[in-house]
């Protein structure tokens, strides 16, 4: 199960943000759907499967809000913890990176 949360937008969308297990330190997920159960179908259709959404421990920031609302596809990631200065990369660089590994 992962860590995470979500907020609702005043247009009636949401953006779920997830911690995921990847690699040595995990990375973070943000999506943005019409409803948080789109927002999951979203990430088990990448092959996401065991991705839950318990509680709301973790949203997203103002930050990531923006960071995902002005991305086209509206599905970006950056390795967590998020204190680095890390850079937020469509979701196409991470399926690439685990297929390498």
């Amino acid at each position: 199960m992962a860590a995470g949360g979500f907020c609702k937008l005043p247009g009636g969308t949401v953006v779920v943000a997830l911690n995921l297990p990847h690699g040595t330190a995990g990375v973070r997920v943000l999506v943005h759907a019409g409803n948080r159960a789109r927002a999951l179908t979203r990430l088990r259709n990448l092959g996401l499967w065991s991705v839950f959404l318990r509680g709301n421990t973790a949203p997203p920031t103002p930050d990531e809000v923006t960071a995902v609302l002005h991305h086209p596809d509206g599905l970006i990631w950056r390795t967590a913890p998020v204190e680095g200065t890390g850079l937020w990369r469509p979701i196409r660089a991470l399926r690439s990176s685990a297929v390498q590994r």
